[in-house]
């Protein structure tokens, strides 16, 4: 489980916004705004926590989690040693479709 503030004191370490966010875990921007909206722990379908989890152990997060090792025993977030700025998905652009007139236009 992760809690908004968890995921805000990620981006702070990785120091990316929520659209870098959105981009790392392949969800919306406005997915990573109502998950950093709630109250305490993230609600939110399994498939999307899932793909925000991974992605931020991926650009180096530890989650710490209530009764983990730590000073003083609360949740909290860790950025691994020798972690470089994670490395945005590149997103495909499609191109329009072309009308079948212009299309043959173009084959000649």
């Amino acid at each position: 489980m992760i809690t908004s503030n968890q995921l805000r004191a990620a981006r702070a370490l990785l120091n990316i916004d929520q659209r870098e966010t959105a981009d790392l875990a392949d969800l919306s921007v406005p997915t990573i705004q109502r998950m950093e909206a709630s109250d305490g722990v993230i609600r939110a379908n399994v498939d999307s926590l899932m793909k925000l989890v991974s992605a931020l152990e991926d650009a180096g997060i530890e989650l710490i989690n209530p009764g983990a090792q730590s000073s003083s025993g609360g949740r909290g977030v860790r950025l691994r040693e020798h972690v470089t700025k994670p490395k945005m998905k590149m997103k495909t652009v499609r191109q329009p479709k072309m009308s079948s007139s212009r299309a043959l236009e173009r084959a000649r």
